[in-house]
């Protein structure tokens, strides 16, 4: 029974760094982003999705060993609705070279 649960303790702390690292990537993401891309994309403010993610991974670094307590999916869920929503509209409006969905540039950058 020792093997299981080790087995299982391990996967549980490989779900929680990995949803740490997540968190982490949504914070480091929002931060970047000029102010007005949000606006310009029609979301939040910054400062609103600053706080959301900054939560999601104080609360995410704090469960990093509970990742699938109820504290922990809220971490997730909050840096994910980020990544998947907030992120593709903002990118649009951050200035830098635009890129189609396959990571191409262009119409003037390499192909």
């Amino acid at each position: 029974m020792d093997l299981v649960n080790n087995v299982q303790y391990g996967v549980l702390l490989l779900l929680g760094i990995a949803a740490l690292g997540l968190e982490v990537w949504a914070l480091v993401d929002c931060a970047r982003r000029p102010a007005g891309a949000f606006v310009s994309a029609g979301k939040r403010t910054k400062t609103f999705w600053l706080a959301i993610t900054a939560v999601a991974t104080a609360v995410g670094f704090v469960s990093v060993f509970s990742v699938l307590g109820i504290f922990g999916v809220l971490g997730v869920v909050g840096a994910a609705v980020y990544l998947a929503d907030v992120r593709p509209a903002v990118r649009r409006y951050s200035g830098g070279p635009r890129r189609d969905d396959r990571g191409n540039q262009g119409p003037y950058g390499p192909w």
